[in-house]
């Protein structure tokens, strides 16, 4: 009997709650949403302006080497130079890492002929006069040998970065290229110069760090030999120039890189601009141990001042043959002294 009575207590206190619930829900008032704002007829007033796909121009990479001529080519003067005028020549020329002789040789000309047609233009006239030398790029070996272009080097200049951007301009003319990684002492050197063989298709031979380099170069011919590959680019060890085992190491790659089945068609030495005057020491220490063909001035975009590469060529007697004039794979360009000259002085 209690257990019914406490069973119709619990369904009574249910039915009740139930009713309580709906009268709630009964009770409560609807609450409208607010209105949407209208939508407005015209959503872009403007339309922002394509960004330019242009390349830049060869003066507009060179900002820094051209901004140091300035005072050159605001030079308004036809026919006689004061000596207040040649000072400002004199200075520019320094400036711009032009080199003494070459300054003086230039100096003196406007001392004697002046300026018939202007100031930028006389100046023009004798620093081509100073780049006169043969820019031929040698591709090609006696019959039946690899030809091979040897990269030297201090570490830092971006010697690496030549060697994978020359192995993309040779692919793209059609040339079957192999890298050898010959600079077996920087950390990291092989496993970016695979990176760059990976990037441009090219083949490669390397070796574990502290390797020898002439085995490496020794074995990259073997390979192209066989392999009928049309050239091998060589990196070499990048330490300082100075140490007279290291030069005599350098002369021994290009032994091996010089026998059959190789033939060095050319060495390059890559060079960095920004360092300036301090490139010529460098290349000094190397001409003898790796008897360069051609140089590659890197970084010419950057704080360089143009003016190296006229001191380069007088002083050492080695064309410059490539310039880095950026980052991008297609910013290493052939050297050509009246494009540069006159990107400098606008004339």
């Amino acid at each position: 009997m209690i257990v019914v009575i406490i069973v119709v207590a619990v369904v009574l206190v249910l039915g009740i709650a139930a009713v309580v619930v709906r009268r709630r829900r009964r009770g409560r008032v609807a609450i409208a949403s607010p209105p949407r704002a209208a939508m407005p007829t015209v959503l872009v007033t403007e339309l922002a302006a394509r960004p330019s796909l242009d390349v830049p121009s060869l003066a507009q990479r060179l900002g820094s080497s051209r901004s140091v001529f300035d005072r050159v080519r605001s030079l308004s003067s036809v026919g006689a130079l004061s000596d207040e005028q040649l000072e400002i020549v004199e200075e520019v020329l320094l400036r711009s890492d032009v080199g003494v002789a070459t300054t003086t040789m230039i100096l003196d000309n406007l001392r004697v002929n002046g300026a018939p047609d202007g100031v930028a233009n006389a100046v023009r006239t004798s620093l081509l006069d100073s780049l006169t030398a043969e820019r031929s790029v040698t591709t090609s070996a006696q019959s039946g040998r690899v030809p091979v272009w040897l990269f030297v080097g201090v570490n830092g200049v971006g010697k690496t970065t030549t060697i994978g951007k020359l192995a993309k301009r040779q692919i793209d003319a059609g040339r079957s290229v192999m890298l050898a990684a010959g600079d077996t002492f920087r950390a990291a050197a092989a496993d970016q110069l695979e990176q760059w063989a990976t990037r441009t298709g090219a083949d490669i031979v390397r070796a574990s760090e502290g390797a020898d380099p002439g085995s490496v170069v020794h074995d990259a011919l073997g390979r192209a030999a066989a392999r009928g590959v049309d050239i091998v680019l060589a990196d070499t060890a990048g330490r300082r120039s100075n140490s007279t085992n290291l030069l005599d190491e350098l002369s021994k790659v290009r032994r091996v890189a010089d026998r059959e089945p190789g033939q060095v068609v050319e060495t390059f030495m890559v060079l960095d601009a920004t360092t300036g005057q301090n490139a010529l020491s460098q290349a000094r220490e190397f001409l003898a141990a790796a008897d360069v063909t051609g140089i590659v001035l890197t970084k010419l975009d950057g704080t360089a001042r143009g003016g190296i590469v006229v001191a380069i060529e007088r002083d050492l007697g080695i064309p410059v043959k490539f310039v880095g004039v950026g980052e991008g794979v297609e910013d290493l360009i052939a050297f050509e002294p009246e494009a540069f000259v006159d990107s400098l002085l606008d004339t």
